[in-house]
């Protein structure tokens, strides 16, 4: 038989809480794989610098992205990104629509956050 030992009533609900929360997995907090975090410290460190100190930067900023929009709509943004240099009618659907402004808005604000962090 395991004892129990008694606690104060803020220790008892403490336990409470963390017990009923659903327990995080990694690949909950952690949703952007590694090639896709690659990807995006190798870009920035090609227009930042090929510093230690820039990897360091760089990597916090895709940290800070990462904490403030989910994968899928990173990788959604990403599309919007390329798709839009296109030229003529395709890459203009992906200039012009309300959905590609609001993603890029997004983006460029998870982006600003991640430089006032990081750099």
């Amino acid at each position: 038989m395991i004892g129990f030992r008694t606690f104060g009533s803020g220790a008892v609900f403490a336990v409470l809480i963390f017990a009923a929360a659903p327990s995080a997995r990694a690949d909950d907090l952690n949703d952007y794989p590694t090639a896709a975090r690659a990807d995006y410290v190798f870009g920035c460190m090609k227009a930042n610098g090929e510093t230690q100190e820039i990897l360091q930067k760089c990597s916090c900023s895709i940290d800070v992205i990462a904490s403030l929009i989910p994968y899928d709509r990173y990788v959604t943004t990403e599309t919007i990104l390329s798709m839009s240099q296109v030229t003529g009618p395709v890459g203009s659907e992906f200039r012009s629509t309300e959905t590609a402004k609001l993603a890029l808005q997004e983006f460029r604000r998870a982006q600003a956050e991640a430089e006032v962090r990081c750099f």
